[in-house]
């Protein structure tokens, strides 16, 4: 039950920073956004404020911002329909209504329609009871009311697609930005909490029968050079032990103010078919609580996330990697499991890691996905006109059939390895 709350807090706030970016972005435009869902699949929440529905839906398996002219949302007038209209003190309509029968509103004005315009004109021209030709004007915010749902109109200038080329980008970009920003506050964060790593190359401890101790090093000890070389960092050190597999090295440690050489053979290891050094030893750097330094950690351990996720992504198209080192929402829940055990801090960091995860991979150029729109919008850019948008939604539409036997394959291999 643990598992399954972390999981669900931490997917609903990566889909949440996700789409409030589109939503944030959006409304920048001046575009409609009709809903704002977390979650895919049935409805069990939802709350209407101001012109967006906001709702929880069933599957924790991702969510949306439904926006007005990105798909078939509207309702058109057709010449011959009955409606009821409710119109102001300025006779202008507020409110028009399908399927009226009987006068259920005391100034409800039946017209059936020969003309209307929901979009640009904002007009509709009909006969009313007296047979005679009436033109009302429609207001920029009239509700459409059919079988008990409403649905507020959405002027042309008020559609995604009515936007200009970089605004659509840009709300479209801010969903994968906002997950990076989500990342570097959670680092931010843990700096704040946790601390500030220090990563001075202080041995925290020694580990038995291996180089290091044999050669006398003391938990404790700083190692200021390798060779001659000088350390400054931790990683400097590990980088320089795990290049020199089988060779002879002589380390340079601080112990309590006195300079001692230690001479160590580098053990060798083998993992992945790769070969490193290793001497034995374990590093828990110290921390220090600087607000300003957390903010200087947020976004550097943001950028190193960023380009160990691309470096693993260079190894998948290389080949390095095959389609069976993926992990979908099975693995993901497996491995927050896993992560769960070790506390809050290991929680929150691999939040994080999820979080630019999923910016990065939404912004890969692929049918259905941001890049992927984005892709068509620097087309757009270039050529001076839009792509076709049937064409387009084909494309996209061969990209979620693409992806979701991707997802159902790597799901698959996910339930082999675990429960297999």
């Amino acid at each position: 039950m643990q598992t399954a709350i972390a999981f669900i807090l931490i997917f609903g706030l990566l889909v949440f920073f996700h789409e409030l970016g589109h939503f944030l972005f959006a409304k920048r435009a001046g575009i409609l956004v009709r809903e704002f869902a977390i979650g895919m699949g049935p409805k069990i929440y939802g709350r209407t404020h101001g012109e967006t529905m906001y709702t929880v839906r069933l599957l924790p398996i991702g969510g949306y911002v439904r926006m007005a002219g990105e798909d078939m949302d509207g309702t058109e007038l057709q010449p011959g329909y009955r409606i009821g209209l409710v119109v102001n003190e300025d006779n202008v309509v507020k409110k028009i209504i399908f399927n009226q029968n009987n006068k259920q509103l005391p100034d409800l004005l039946f017209l059936e329609v020969e003309r209307a315009d929901l979009e640009k004109d904002l007009f509709v021209e009909g006969y009313d009871e007296e047979e005679r030709l009436v033109r009302y004007q429609v207001a920029r915010d009239c509700v459409l009311v059919e079988n008990g749902r409403e649905l507020v109109i959405a002027p042309h200038d008020r559609q995604f697609n009515s936007k200009t080329v970089g605004q659509r980008a840009m709300t479209i970009f801010a969903g994968p930005f906002f997950n990076f920003i989500l990342a570097f506050v959670i680092y931010l964060v843990i700096g704040l909490i946790h601390g500030v790593p220090t990563y001075e190359p202080v041995i925290s401890e020694v580990v038995e029968n291996n180089p290091a101790a044999e050669a006398g090093m003391l938990a404790g000890d700083r190692v200021t050079a390798i060779d001659g070389q000088a350390v400054e960092k931790w990683q400097d050190l590990a980088a320089i032990i795990q290049d020199h597999p089988n060779e002879e090295i002589m380390v340079t440690v601080d112990r309590d103010g006195q300079s001692i050489n230690l001479n160590m053979t580098v053990k060798e290891v083998q993992q992945d078919g790769e070969k490193y050094g290793q001497i034995g030893v374990l590093y828990d750097s110290p921390r220090e609580f600087n607000p300003l330094k957390a903010v200087v950690y947020g976004a550097q351990e943001t950028y190193n996330m960023t380009v160990k996720i691309f470096e693993l992504l260079g190894m998948l198209i290389t080949g390095k990697f095959t389609i069976d080192a993926l992990s979908g929402p099975v693995g993901i829940y497996k491995a927050t499991e896993q992560v769960a055990q070790y506390g809050i801090m290991n929680l929150m960091n691999w939040a994080a890691m999820l979080s630019i995860n999923l910016g990065i991979m939404n912004l890969l150029p692929l049918p259905a996905l941001d890049g992927g729109r984005l892709l068509f919008f620097g087309f757009e850019a270039l050529r001076g006109k839009p792509i076709d948008r049937q064409k387009e939604g084909i494309v996209h539409f061969v990209g979620i059939v693409l992806l979701m036997i991707l997802m159902v394959v790597v799901t698959w291999n996910d339930i082999q390895r675990f429960f297999f």
